[in-house]
């Protein structure tokens, strides 16, 4: 498996970050962070103790539902859907939709790196 970037960028930076890719006036770099969160709150509460946990415990075990999850978790369905959506959002995880609404959650990445700069990047990076 592979590793993923994580990096913090407020919501208004972000747009600003976007658009300059899609004009073509920043070529993302390589070991740039691929996922970004709104603050350091944001990332807290996505990536808590519980839901690394829920991860891990995806990553280990490759649940064939979200029922099996709940049951391997000690979770409900509807809360581990719910986390589970917030992370397919962005792009944490993959939920594969299968036939009779099943649906399969998979973890694309073995480590998730924080790139925590104290410089805007618009300013310096």
């Amino acid at each position: 498996m592979k590793k993923v970037r994580v990096g913090i960028m407020p919501p208004k930076q972000y747009r600003q970050y976007t658009l300059d890719i899609a004009a073509g006036k920043h070529v993302p770099k390589r070991g740039e962070p691929k996922i970004w969160f709104a603050s350091m709150k944001a990332l807290a509460e996505t990536l808590s103790d519980p839901n690394r946990e829920l991860l891990a415990l995806i990553a280990e075990q490759h649940p064939e539902s979200l029922s099996e999850l709940a049951a391997l978790s000690g979770r409900a369905v509807s809360s581990i859907s719910r986390t589970l959506k917030t992370m397919e959002n962005l792009g944490l995880v993959h939920l594969q939709r299968e036939k009779y609404g099943r649906v399969v959650p998979r973890v694309p990445y073995s480590d998730i790196v924080l790139d925590l700069s104290i410089v805007s990047r618009a300013q310096g990076a």
